[in-house]
């Protein structure tokens, strides 16, 4: 079989895998708004937790992730999810008092959804490993992905400031009328200033995701270093 047979053929088989996890996201995620709605807040929605927090990117990006065929979108994607989502999959568990709701299957749901980015984001890892079997991942990568993130940032802060009028929303937890809310950034928004605080907490972001894009690189050396020699 030639390199670009099994690759196709490798390929087929993550976008299988990751449509499957978009779907499963989607609905929980309908079923996550509805249950808000309806039973917690008696029919009024709240605006705090619509679907475009940086855990909720990766819902979007597995469901259109499996169509898209261009050479340059779709690593680009696959460097989203394993470097960006994943960092936020991770780092929730180091504060998890986000996770937790009045229902407890909505709780339980929160969790399940954060251990399923993890998964997605080392399915995602693999795949670009498996898909660039000659080539080392490049910083054109982890860029592309970060242009992608930075594009969240500035679409969340269209959705803040759009809808703050109709209720609380702080989409990615930048919304300059709130304080700081993320552990460690919230305590040192006292002595720099809020907005200064919330760049501080954007260019952090990117620095995690750019260890673990690191990571991946060496994860990709190793690869083949084993498994194609």
């Amino acid at each position: 079989m030639s390199t670009f047979e099994t690759k196709n053929k490798t390929s087929i088989k993550f976008n299988r895998f990751f449509f499957f996890c978009g779907m499963i996201m989607a609905f929980s995620e309908v079923w996550k708004q509805c249950c808000l709605t309806f039973i917690v807040n008696r029919g009024v929605y709240d605006w705090w937790y619509f679907p475009f927090q940086l855990c909720s990117i990766a819902m979007y990006v597995l469901l259109v992730l499996p169509w898209v065929k261009n050479t340059h979108i779709r690593p680009a994607l696959l460097s989203f999810l394993m470097n960006y989502s994943l960092l936020g999959g991770t780092a929730v568990f180091a504060d998890t008092s986000g996770l937790h709701y009045p229902v407890p299957a909505l709780t339980v749901h929160s969790y399940l959804w954060h251990v399923l980015l993890i998964i997605t984001g080392i399915s995602a890892g693999a795949a670009c490993i498996a898909e660039n079997q000659n080539h080392m991942p490049g910083r054109r990568l982890f860029r592309n992905s970060t242009f992608i993130y930075l594009g969240c940032c500035a679409a969340a802060t269209g959705i803040n400031l759009l809808f703050d009028r109709f209720g609380d929303i702080n989409m990615f937890y930048i919304n300059p009328d709130y304080e700081m809310q993320q552990i460690g950034f919230s305590s040192l928004a006292g002595y720099i200033g809020n907005i200064p605080a919330i760049i501080l907490y954007i260019l952090t972001t990117i620095l995690g995701a750019c260890i673990l894009f690191h990571i991946w690189r060496l994860a990709a050396r190793c690869y083949q270093h084993f498994f194609r020699h």
